[in-house]
Order: structure tokens, then sequence, then C-alpha cells
């Protein structure tokens, strides 16, 4: 018998200083059984990052290889922006290079490894491409008080997050990264 998926609701106060961003959110993320406690804080955290009108999670979810973790779309439905977490290969960030004028990945894992496998590789538009490169320690924090419910506020001041989870703040930041020779 297949395991379910484990549905996680987060209330986040987001408050970005660094893009004029001050929402309330209410976001209900499935996590796969095969998808890690820091995969799902990168998903979180590259969603509150990335928050603006049109931001969708995608509809297939991880089950769904042709959809990245996040899109954004205008009024019409066009599609604005491919937003990955995880390490996606040379072929998939082709495609959304392709798919989309804005293309990010959110890495969840050590990034060098990645970053050599994907080096030299045919990717349309690859210096285009954004990397963000969440701090470990932050995610892995998070991630070990990561419940089914959780409320927290989670500011963003030049370039660094504060994650206030009632009397405790986690803080870290990230390192934009690009493709090697980009």
């Amino acid at each position: 018998m297949a395991l379910g998926s484990t549905v996680h609701v987060f209330d986040v106060r987001l408050a970005d200083a660094d893009r004029a961003v001050y929402e309330t959110l209410s976001l209900r993320l499935a996590r796969h059984p095969s998808e890690s406690a820091e995969f799902l804080v990168v998903r979180l955290l590259a969603c509150c990052l990335e928050w603006c009108e049109g931001l969708a999670f995608s509809k297939g979810g991880l089950s769904d290889p042709d959809e990245p973790a996040l899109t954004v779309r205008d009024l019409t439905g066009v599609l604005r922006g491919w937003i990955e977490v995880g390490t996606p290969d040379a072929a998939r960030l082709h495609k959304a290079a392709k798919a989309s004028p804005r293309v990010r990945v959110y890495p969840h894992r050590e990034v060098e490894p990645w970053l050599g496998r994907v080096a030299g590789e045919r990717i349309h538009r690859g210096t285009d491409l954004a990397i963000r490169v969440l701090y470990r320690e932050l995610i892995a924090a998070l991630a070990a008080r990561l419940e089914r419910r959780m409320e927290f506020d989670l500011s963003v001041a030049e370039g660094t997050l504060y994650v206030s989870l009632g009397d405790e703040t986690l803080c870290g930041g990230w390192q934009d990264r690009a493709l090697p020779g980009g």
C-alpha cells in the first residue's frame, strides 16, 4: 500500500523589505512521502521569497516531472516565471529557459556537485538563469522544528531572512550563484 502525502499548513506573516512585499499568507503544502523535510522547507521559503501576483504551486506537485515547483503567470495566463526547487538536470533547465523569460532555482542540498554536473551542458539562455542558495543552517534549523501546522513571521531585509517562531528567531541568508561559465 502506497503512503499518501502529508499536508502541512503554514500561516506566514511576510515582511520583505527588500522587495516591498508585505502579505499574510496561508499556504497548504502537500509533502510527498519521498520528500525530505529540507526540501519542503526550501519549497516554502522559495514561495515566500518569490511571492507576487500570479505565483502558484504547480498542479502536479512533485509527481509531475513536466512542471516546476512554482510558476508565475500574468493575468492572461502567460508564463512569466519558472521556479525550480531541487537540483534539476541540464535538459530541464534548457526546457525551463525556453518556456519562461525568468528562471530561478532554489537547490535543496549541496550545490557544488550539481553545478559540476550541469557545467558545460547546453542550456538555453544559461547565463540568465538565477540560482539562489539558501544557507544550510537556516534550512536545517527550520526543518528540525517542522510541524504539520505552523505560524510564523518571516522578515527579509538586506538579503537576510528572520524567521520568528514564538520566542525564538532563526536567521540566515542566501548566496546568489550563476551557472559555471555564466
